[in-house]
């Protein structure tokens, strides 16, 4: 997707002011300045101090369909058929019939080839002279496929059929009467299943299309396991592009998985197990996840997980179950076969290939461990019944194994020292915009001694949230600011969620809303981007004096992009009145090159302004170059706004036409 800059004219008063009051000087009158303050910045290099290179990243949770129906590509939704449960005849939602209980009859039985999810489908062709197109069965997929003109997508299916029969698949319009693809398929007669491979390159675009398997003649024909992805995902690892890109942007340095409650299950029958989302795709059972309520077939498992923390650059969090559900728990006493479980779980991503769990890591396609060196033992568990004697548990049996893993308590010590130990401990925060706000000191007084802080999930939610509205990313950033200027103890954070299908909006608000075919960032995602550079950055002391203090938020840090040098100055304005801001830093070794200098604002017209499918661009961050960049100058801010100055240090290779 690549760095966003709003053009102007997006939302034309803003840049406006901003074209005038970080220009040369302010002359603008636009803004009733009815506040003043002043920061100063000492960017002594003995007084900084260096971020920790893991201070900002992602957490990704299955919810909203974030996975399934999201980033994971498969367009077919249901496609061995298991999401109606073992038993049989089941429901083949959101399969449906083409045609009519005269022509087809359709039901699952338990004929599959694969021992861990048996339900296939058997479809009996019952005409001889069947309707024009044939009868069958269609997939919508999640909310309609997106099929776009001169893309391939490869159709993968096993099959099974007495006699010879021939099978027509296609990509068609929702209504079954617009033909993208289409391809007939023989199969030959034998009591073996057999494994399928289609090419299908679309001839139009329909943003709400379906997968269909059609016959015409009489016969009786066994499917199952009926996968449908786009020839182009992420490096061919089956992620969705342009959401993997949107990430990437973000410049993530570690991701937390699976979950979230999603980890947990409202009963543990229906918690995610690593091992059986791992291996083929085809033999994996799935499962229902009950706390969000919608069926997986974990096409998207452990693996892919740590494949994509590799992909983009980031370091695995695991979070794994630690014998807790929210309904029920394993006693202690019963807790070490999942123990074990978890610590094969491990070697999976860190043994060798001579090992039982990294030899199959290995057939899978990777025989390089993944660097897994964090994981949570449990998620929101603290003081639950059997949580601290399991923590204990896991936490001997993988310091042992693993001595150099850092582990995460789910039990906050940002106030008192925790009674057990771990290398970090989990603090969560749901609240709302003015609560949020006021945490940006939370960290102030907490014991630098012991664990560290992992702000594992973070966000403003509640009425002033909307769907992802200004006033919360306000409140988020002025927490973030708290946070670098805490991160001698706190060592990571990450906003939640980072996901939601527009179609299943369960948790709002998400950083990122998408469809079958769109996707935008909210302000909560825009937000992000101007904290991507911090982690690893030398943050510096500041101080700001004003009658309206109370409002602000801010935080100064150098950062290095190849050979260039910057101090950033990142404030939030939370409060509604403009104010002139005189900025004073002091310390810097060498000089500010203007040519380089640049001020980045997120701002809007109301505090309840968000994005849409219709307009993506609303409140994103406008960059203008700042004309007047010097070691003291005057700006001002908009009110309700967050506003990045990047001062070029005179070390820095900067090109003239910035």
């Amino acid at each position: 997707m690549g760095s966003k800059e709003a053009p102007c004219h997006a939302h034309a008063i803003f840049c406006f002011l901003l074209l005038l009051c970080v220009g040369t000087k302010c002359l603008a009158s636009e803004f009733e300045v009815t506040q003043e303050a002043s920061l100063s910045v000492d960017a002594s290099p003995n007084l900084a101090r260096k971020i920790p290179d893991t201070l900002f990243g992602m957490f990704f949770e299955e919810i909203n369909h974030a996975g399934a129906g999201g980033i994971w590509a498969e367009l077919v939704s249901n496609r061995g058929f298991e999401a109606g449960g073992p038993h049989t005849p089941s429901n083949i939602d959101p399969w449906s019939i083409i045609g009519d209980d005269s022509s087809v009859f359709v039901a699952t039985d338990r004929m599959s080839c694969f021992s861990r999810n048996t339900v296939a489908l058997r479809m009996e062709v019952l005409c001889d002279n069947c309707p024009d197109g044939g009868v069958g069965i269609y997939n919508p997929g999640f909310w309609g496929i997106n099929i776009e003109d001169g893309k391939t997508y490869n159709l993968v299916m096993h099959v099974k059929s007495p006699e010879t029969t021939e099978l027509t698949v296609s990509l068609t319009s929702s209504d079954g009467l617009q033909i993208l693809a289409s391809a007939a398929i023989r199969v030959s007669g034998t009591s073996n299943w057999i494994k399928l491979d289609q090419s299908l390159v679309a001839k139009g675009t329909d943003r709400t299309s379906r997968l269909q398997i059609t016959a015409n003649k009489k016969g009786v024909v066994w499917l199952d396991q009926v996968s449908l992805m786009p020839s182009d995902t992420y490096k061919g690892h089956g992620f969705r592009t342009e959401l993997i890109s949107m990430l990437m942007d973000l410049k993530p340095r570690f991701l937390r998985f699976p979950g979230g409650c999603f980890v947990e299950g409202s009963w543990l029958r229906n918690a995610f197990r690593w091992r059986d989302s791992i291996g083929p795709w085809e033999e994996r059972p799935g499962h229902y996840g009950d706390v969000w309520n919608y069926w997986t077939d974990d096409g998207l498992g452990y693996y892919e997980f740590l494949q994509l923390s590799e992909d983009l650059g980031a370091a695995p969090v695991w979070v794994f179950n630690n014998g807790i559900s929210h309904h029920d728990e394993v006693d202690t006493t019963a807790i070490a076969p999942f123990v074990k479980d978890i610590l094969d779980s491990l070697e999976f991503a860190r043994g060798s290939v001579e090992s039982t769990w990294g030899s199959v890591r290995a057939a899978m396609g990777h025989p390089e461990p993944f660097p897994v060196e964090h994981v949570a033992i449990g998620n929101e568990d603290c003081g639950k019944k059997n949580y601290l004697g399991n923590y204990l548990k896991f936490y001997n049996a993988i310091r042992e194994a693993y001595p150099d893993i850092q582990m995460i308590s789910n039990c906050d010590g940002s106030s008192t020292p925790l009674d057990h130990p771990a290398d970090l401990y989990d603090f969560h925060v749901y609240t709302d915009s003015k609560a949020l706000f006021s945490m940006r000191n939370t960290f102030d007084k907490t014991s630098r001694s012991g664990p560290k802080a992992f702000v594992s999930e973070y966000a403003v939610t509640g009425k002033d949230a909307g769907r992802g509205s200004l006033i919360a990313s306000l409140a988020e950033a002025a927490f973030l600011t708290g946070l670098e200027k805490n991160s001698d103890i706190v060592q990571m954070a990450s906003y939640a969620p980072l996901f939601v299908n527009d179609n299943d909006q369960t948790w709002n608000p998400d950083a990122i809303l998408f469809n079958c075919w769109q996707q935008y960032g909210t302000p909560s995602y825009w937000m992000q981007k101007l904290f991507r550079e911090s982690s690893g950055a030398m943050i510096h002391p500041i101080t700001v004096s004003s009658n309206y203090s109370g409002s602000l938020a801010a935080s100064a840090i150098t950062w290095h992009d190849n050979d260039n040098s910057f101090l950033r100055v990142k404030i939030v304005n939370f409060g509604p009145d403009a104010v002139s801001l005189t900025i004073l830093t002091t310390g810097i070794e060498g000089s500010v090159n203007t040519l380089g200098c640049t001020a980045t604002v997120l701002t809007s017209g109301s505090v309840m302004d968000e994005n849409s499918f219709t307009n993506p661009n609303k409140v994103v961050p406008v960059t203008v170059q700042l004309g007047n960049a010097a070691e003291e100058m005057q700006v001002t801010l908009s009110p309700h706004s967050f506003t990045a100055f990047d001062l070029a240090l005179t070390q820095s290779k900067l090109v003239a036409e910035m």
